[in-house]
């Protein structure tokens, strides 16, 4: 089931006076899973409904290997879409819900067989074939979902937030499911998603939309390490903002910064500066280490050290978020994965005194104002 490539070419889309699309441009590959990330009204679904042929353009074209679908209406597309809410026919059964847009098309009987079996036995439904939707589960309802919009052998498989219906357990697994479905069916998937968990987690690639443009575009590895803007610092997970002055250039990869936070520290010169430039920094909060005693060289421990107080606690199992509070007053947010027994360690709690550091490569320019 070979997909085909999805090329976006400067979209502009208006309901009324609203500007939904803002010149969007994007190059989706064959066979890749792709994500569409942002808030609620960013605009990612207008964009996969004009894909579908749900919604026309106003300016632009979409292409599906090269050749513009705008003059194709939904059904002729080579394109499936499934929605949050299953849309399954309530009085069919399972089989008969995935044989449907086989019969439509007037498939023979033992080809819509060989189809609903094969699709069964994908997404490991075959002992539910004749259970009607009000008896399934929300998982396996949107599982039926796939395999009806599999069954007519789509080249790109539209998803809009799919698993946004389920609960915390069953969208992790049906991810996973749908991670492992697309690596056996190789068509392209472009997932449409507000959760970046969802996103980074599946994806090849990521486009981060906000206020219908595209912000960022990249791998999860490239969105969620070196965040563009201020926007995708804070909505692809969490990060500590700081802003300060570029107070010395070190090298052609570093630079050295005053905050007024907590003094001068080093961080990566990922974007052109020159001194006294203001610039704001992201560094995300795994990527900090916390200790009771400051480390000195003998550790071996390169990069920037920071004092401060423990001014929160927040104990969740799998690892521990600190909120510190350094000697000027700034809150930084520290995640301490646990890999060990946590009680046989010294355990660093509320009030605590305790050393914060992080390397320089860690700490990447989201913004430069000119001074």
């Amino acid at each position: 089931m070979p997909g085909s490539s999805v090329s976006i070419i400067e979209v502009d889309k208006y309901f009324g006076d609203f500007h939904v699309l803002k010149n969007v441009s994007l190059e989706i590959e064959e066979n890749e899973f792709f994500s569409l990330l942002g808030p609620s009204g960013c605009g990612k679904t207008t964009l996969l409904r004009i894909i579908a042929g749900l919604e026309d353009v106003d300016d632009g074209d979409v292409l599906l290997d090269d050749k513009s679908i705008l003059n194709l209406p939904p059904n002729k597309r080579p394109v499936n879409t499934i929605f949050q809410n299953y849309a399954l026919f309530p009085h069919l059964s399972v089989y008969e819900n995935i044989a449907f847009p086989l019969r439509l098309k007037k498939f023979s009987e033992s080809e819509i067989k060989r189809r609903v079996d094969w699709l069964l036995n994908l997404v490991r439904l075959e002992e539910h074939a004749q259970k009607k939707p009000s008896q399934l589960s929300g998982g396996q309802k949107q599982r039926v979902s796939l395999a009806r919009a599999l069954a007519n052998e789509p080249k790109v498989l539209l998803l809009d937030e799919p698993v946004s219906a389920l609960d915390a357990k069953l969208r992790q697994e049906l991810l996973i499911e749908l991670d492992n479905l697309h690596d056996r069916v190789g068509i392209t998937f472009i997932y449409v998603t507000h959760d970046q968990a969802e996103a980074i987690s599946i994806s090849d690639h990521v486009a981060v939309m906000n206020s219908g443009v595209v912000v960022q575009y990249g791998t999860p590895y490239e969105v969620y390490e070196s965040p563009a803007d201020t926007f995708v610092a804070n909505f692809i997970g969490e990060s500590n903002l700081m802003k300060g002055d570029v107070v010395e250039i070190l090298s052609d990869e570093y630079i050295a910064v005053e905050f007024p936070s907590f003094g001068k520290v080093i961080c990566y010169r990922d974007k052109p500066v020159k001194v006294d430039d203001t610039v704001l920094i992201t560094l995300r909060p795994e990527k900090v280490r916390i200790m009771h005693n400051k480390p000195t060289p003998s550790d071996g421990i390169p990069g920037n050290v920071v004092h401060g107080i423990v001014d929160e606690v927040i104990y969740m199992g799998y690892q521990t978020k600190y909120f510190i509070k350094t000697d000027e007053g700034y809150i930084l947010k520290v995640y301490k994965q646990h890999v060990s027994y946590l009680l046989d360690e010294r355990i660093i709690k509320w009030k605590d005194e305790v050393f914060l550091y992080w390397n320089p490569d860690d700490s990447f320019i989201v913004e430069v104002e000119e001074n």
